[in-house]
């Protein structure tokens, strides 16, 4: 028995005038690449998506801490504190009419600059004729009237 060959091969064989039968192969590295491309571009989405429910969330936390009667700095300042997996730099937080009259609103706006980690950015960025950049900004805003 040829030792390069299995059982397998040698059954395989015999429908084939005793030639082992050759198996498609494909180079794998070109697999592997387009794979762990839609693998980064997966988890850059997770992350993205990630980034914007914190965003969400903050505003919200901050509208419901301005309408109870905390001043721009307290707002703000629970705003980043319920923020805190993200990149503070790339975090904008404005807040307008924060211990106004009771009835009136208060208003929370932020937004996040999401900075993308795989190459995703320069193919969007491309296909986009450059409209859309290597960042995508995230915004949400709150309004919840002051008691």
């Amino acid at each position: 028995m040829n030792p390069n060959f299995s059982d397998n091969d040698a059954a395989s064989a015999a429908g084939n005038g005793g030639r082992p039968l050759k198996r498609a192969t494909k180079r794998r590295g070109d697999r592997e690449r387009g794979q762990s491309l839609a693998e980064f571009a997966i988890v850059d989405f997770g992350m993205g998506f990630h980034s914007y429910i914190t965003v969400t969330n903050s505003v919200r936390e901050g509208a419901r801490v301005g309408a109870i009667g905390a001043d721009a700095a307290t707002i703000e300042t629970r705003v980043r504190d319920t923020a805190g997996t993200l990149d503070q730099a790339n975090l904008t937080v404005t807040v307008t009419n924060a211990q106004g009259a009771p009835g009136e609103s208060v208003l929370v706006d932020t937004s996040y600059q999401y900075e993308f980690i795989s190459p995703l950015a320069g193919i969007v960025q491309f296909v986009s004729g450059g409209t859309i950049g290597p960042t995508l900004t995230l915004s949400s805003t709150a309004d919840m009237r002051l008691e």
